[in-house]
């Protein structure tokens, strides 16, 4: 089974010419909500992807909160580790342009009290036979707290290093795979000539860490490991969530028994499908779509 410990928020997007330079206004046309955060996002790509998938993390008691939770409902995710709280619903506010590039702001509401205790008391369940998928939209020593309790219970953990905060480099210490984009990576492990840099991250840690790279895939190295999987060609509408969608999917193949290039392959695909559609969860893949395009 695969346990995402995470955000859970709604996306308030608007649909604006071109991403505004700080200080400028530039004119929008469309605005609309979806249900996101990085945790739910991930956790819906694993569950359209075939895996069981429960989220623990933490809504507001109100229809935003119903809103946010929704999709992860109707898609057969186990929210009974959810706390419905009297706290604002988290938000991302988004901007998309017509190439469908974004920025983000994320403000936390209820995600913020997502706590140590909650993974204490949520996952000593853990096991061998479980992937833990875990983000940085919460508290950061939650984070921290479920990888090291993931560890003592030898099962997977994969983090994904969005958004990088300071306590980052230590979260990725206890996470079997990292998983970060280019300027993330950057972040984590210093400048320099991307292949270079990885050896040299894997040599220090003794981590695996895959770097995605949006339209050119994504590339993993490990100990022992050096994959290279391709994006499919395809002309964006919206790239929001699909890293989200790529770390959903790669959870689920491991999960399913894949292998780690097999796993990525079809992650990559699956994210570049999420591209093709507007806003974070519903433009996530099912299963069927994603074998039909690796065909």
């Amino acid at each position: 089974m695969i346990t995402v410990f995470g955000s859970i928020n709604l996306d308030l997007i608007g649909k604006v010419s071109r991403i505004p330079e700080p200080g400028e206004t530039v004119p929008g046309t469309d605005f609309s909500t979806a249900a996101g955060g990085k945790g739910a996002n991930q956790a819906l790509a694993a569950r359209r992807a075939g895996a069981k998938v429960r989220i623990i993390g933490a809504a507001g008691k109100d229809t935003m909160g119903d809103e946010a939770l929704a999709l992860l409902d109707a898609g057969g995710v186990d929210l009974s580790q959810v706390k419905r709280l009297d706290k604002p619903q988290g938000v991302a506010m988004i901007f998309v342009d017509e190439a469908g590039e974004n920025v983000i702001g994320i403000l936390p509401g209820a995600n913020a009290e997502v706590s140590i205790e909650d993974a204490e008391r949520t996952l000593t369940d853990l096991s061998a036979s479980d992937v833990l998928v875990v983000q940085q939209e919460i508290a950061p020593g939650s984070t921290i707290r479920a990888l090291s309790m993931a560890k003592d219970r030898s099962a997977r953990s994969i983090l994904n290093t969005a958004p990088f905060l300071g306590t980052t480099r230590e979260a990725a210490k206890r996470a079997d795979i990292v998983v970060a984009n280019e300027t993330e990576f950057a972040l984590l492990a210093g400048e320099g000539d991307l292949a270079a840099t990885m050896e040299a991250y894997v040599a220090a840690t003794g981590r695996t860490i895959i770097v995605t790279l949006g339209p050119d895939g994504a590339r993993a190295k490990g100990p022992g490991l050096d994959i290279s999987v391709p994006a499919m060609k395809v002309t964006p509408v919206d790239t929001v969530g699909a890293g989200d969608t790529f770390v959903g999917y790669l959870a689920a193949g491991l999960d399913a028994g894949l292998d780690l290039e097999a796993s990525m392959r079809r992650a990559a695909i699956a994210a570049s499908l999420a591209c093709l559609k507007p806003g974070a969860q519903p433009a996530i893949p099912l299963a069927a779509e994603v074998d039909a395009a690796l065909r």
